[in-house]
């Protein structure tokens, strides 16, 4: 069983400091769209380790950082405390991100399959997010297309407990300055470029290991 505690305690063995929504099938963007709104929302000379148009705390950025021996290569792990996501590499090392993520009562730690990715995604808020906040929700219920504006972003990756969609994702945010916080309806977010770079290394299949934030209770690994 994790819990906070658990994972807090582990935190610092896992990783040394730094050494260096549901799709709507309506229409599809182009490559050559795709293509232009990544050019969109990538900021020019964008180097992921100094870039920062968005004024995010600088230990947010993307960092290559030391893992635990043993930790499964291509798997995703969510830290709810620090506000950071690790991708496991070969070679005992991590990328670690920046992240937001689901407001207090909505986030959902627990151990999820990436079984689904999309570039340049839908997105159609769940009716229990209309119901919370139909003044933000009521007019996009239908959904939205894709595009910088879009909700889930640049990218998404699809989070499963077996073959069961849980509605979550690691995902894009037209809302940079969010990252660090506790702000979406369950989701993992990322500054966009960031999530186009981890897009590219994740497979599917792997693990994404989301723990438990402050005021959460235990939970059970789901299978």
């Amino acid at each position: 069983m994790l819990t906070r505690r658990h994972f807090i305690g582990a935190t610092a063995a896992m990783f040394s400091p730094a050494i260096s929504g549901v799709a709507v099938a309506s229409s599809w963007p182009t490559d050559e769209q795709k293509a232009a709104w990544d050019a969109q929302v990538t900021p020019p000379g964008y180097d992921p380790a100094t870039t920062n148009p968005w004024g995010l705390h600088p230990r947010l950025l993307p960092q290559r950082v030391e893992a635990r021996p043993g930790l499964v290569t291509g798997d995703i792990h969510v830290d709810a405390v620090a506000r950071y996501l690790y991708h496991i590499e070969e070679g005992g090392t991590a990328m670690r991100y920046g992240v937001a993520i689901g407001r207090d009562g909505l986030y959902e730690p627990g151990t999820y399959t990436i079984k689904r990715k999309v570039e340049w995604p839908h997105w159609t808020p769940t009716q229990d997010m209309v119901r919370r906040n139909p003044e933000i929700y009521k007019e996009v219920e239908d959904g939205m297309e894709p595009g910088p504006k879009n909700a889930l972003g640049s990218r998404a990756l699809y989070l499963f407990v077996g073959d069961r969609d849980t509605y979550l994702r690691i995902h894009g945010t037209p809302h940079p300055r969010s990252i660090g916080s506790r702000a979406s309806s369950g989701c993992v977010r990322m500054v966009m470029p960031h999530i186009n770079d981890l897009y590219e290394q994740v497979e599917i299949g792997v693990t994404a290991h989301l723990y438990p934030a402050p005021g959460d209770g235990p939970v059970t690994a789901h299978s």
